[in-house]
């Protein structure tokens, strides 16, 4: 199956249609959510001694970490009984229906929001673990690099159009409104349109992208087993086996914990900073959603451009090249001005011509290392590691910035992650790591290398 759809255009243009679909709730996330949380769920005083921004910090660690639990494991599922297609679909829905019901959180109820705000996030991580492993079989070598920037471009337009109307309504509002919505009311708008659209599109990406690979059978030992106990017990055993023998892929390991770092700083940029411009920024809501709609299409832009030069450079120097870019966003972050939009625009639209370059090129460079037949065990590990790593981050930030009392110093400190990152990628060496590949075997719940 996944020899017949390696590159088809239709195919692959299905599978970026989700990227499309899921982006409108990831970008809603950062410029909308962020913000109302911090200036309307959260109480003028705070909340149990803590502002807004160091709870938002430190719920997204939390976050980061319940899906380090669970994200191989469900990969591994996956590639057993051949249902990426069927994982996506239900985790899909599950974060989209999560995200429709944000908006109904009374204000001050600080714990119920957020506890729906990280479903909603389990929901659109665990998605993308199928979705991501769908790569392998929809590209080959020569062009995975640019199916993977083309899903991001994608994504960066859906996003960019769907905050474009969010900011619309949010123009419309006001005291003297023609809709009648308040601010608050515009923000709650915005959070129910991004599920809306989540759903819609995910629809339209699901109807064109087929079932791939050939379900295993469940071992004899389990089959007394209700399938559900059965196949978890199934993914737990082939994860820990592949867990066990990653060792032996000392280059494929390097780049994963370069990866580690350098995604914990692009993740912890993106997570904070709506809650960094309303509360440190002291910047109204319109003018966040206007930032983030100059990132989505810088970043379109800049997804292209870096799927490009991977063609001429290599992936690996593509990423090291926007890894120094990162950096200084990070430590330009910290001398904003405070009220002032311009300037934060400004940096904007620099981490937006980065952004795709960092995000698409790290998850296709992965992907010609890793065994096509276990692409979502392995995708699953892939967003592990990354949400392991964004537990960190946020989590510095959060301590800096309650130890100081200010975010500029904690928005300053995530510069050492790209720092440790970019060291470690320069050490890896990828051909022997796709050369690695062939090296693994997997059958039923056995791995071996």
């Amino acid at each position: 199956m996944a020899t017949a759809i390696r590159n088809d255009r239709k195919t692959i243009l299905r599978w970026a249609m989700y990227d499309w679909a899921n982006s409108a709730y990831i970008t809603t996330a950062g410029a909308i959510i962020a913000a109302f949380f911090t200036g309307t769920i959260v109480p003028e005083e705070g909340w149990a001694g803590l502002s807004g921004e160091t709870i938002w910090a430190g719920v997204v660690s939390i976050g980061a970490f319940m899906l380090f639990l669970i994200m191989p494991v469900l990969g591994a599922v996956a590639d057993h009984a051949a249902a990426k297609r069927r994982f996506l679909k239900v985790f899909a829905f599950i974060g989209a229906a999560f995200t429709l019901a944000l908006p109904f959180v009374s204000d001050g109820s600080v714990p119920l929001f957020l506890l729906v705000f990280v479903v909603s996030q389990v929901g659109f991580v665990a998605a993308n673990v199928f979705y991501d492993g769908y790569l392998p079989e929809i590209a080959d070598d020569d062009s995975i690099d640019r199916v993977s920037s083309k899903g991001f471009a994608l994504g960066y337009i859906g996003g960019g159009l769907y905050i474009l109307l969010a900011l619309i309504v949010f123009t419309l509002s006001g005291d003297d409104s023609i809709t009648g919505l308040s601010e608050t009311g515009a923000a709650r708008v915005g959070i129910f349109g991004a599920g809306v659209w989540w759903v819609v599109f995910t629809l339209y990406a699901l109807a064109g992208l087929p079932e791939t690979g050939e379900a295993e059978p469940i071992p004899e030992r389990y089959r007394s087993l209700k399938p559900w106990r059965a196949y978890t017990l199934i993914g737990f055993n082939r994860t820990i086996g592949t867990a066990k023998r990653l060792r032996q892929f000392p280059q494929v390991l390097l780049f994963v914990i370069a990866f580690m770092f350098y995604n914990d700083g692009t993740q912890t940029v993106i997570a904070i900073s709506g809650a960094y411009a309303e509360d440190t920024l002291n910047l109204a809501t319109e003018s966040i959603i206007v930032a983030f709609l100059i990132t989505q299409f810088v970043a379109f832009w800049g997804a292209l451009f870096f799927g490009r030069l991977a063609d001429r450079i290599g992936a690996k120097q593509a990423i090291l090249n926007s890894l120094v870019v990162w950096g200084l966003v990070a430590m330009a972050g910290f001398f904003l001005p405070e009220g002032q939009a311009i300037p934060f625009f400004a940096l904007a639209a620099v981490l937006g011509f980065v952004l795709g370059g960092v995000q698409a090129l790290s998850r296709s460079l992965y992907g010609t290392m890793i065994p096509e037949e276990a692409s979502a065990e392995f995708y699953g590990f892939f967003s592990v590691f990354s949400k392991f790593s964004a537990i960190w981050g946020p989590l510095l930030f959060a301590v800096v910035s309650w130890l100081t009392g200010s975010g500029r110093p904690a928005i300053f400190s995530i510069v050492v992650f790209f720092i440790i990152g970019g060291v470690l990628l320069s050490k890896v060496d990828v051909a022997e790591a796709q050369r690695s590949r062939d090296r693994w075997h997997f059958k039923g719940e056995d791995v071996s290398a």
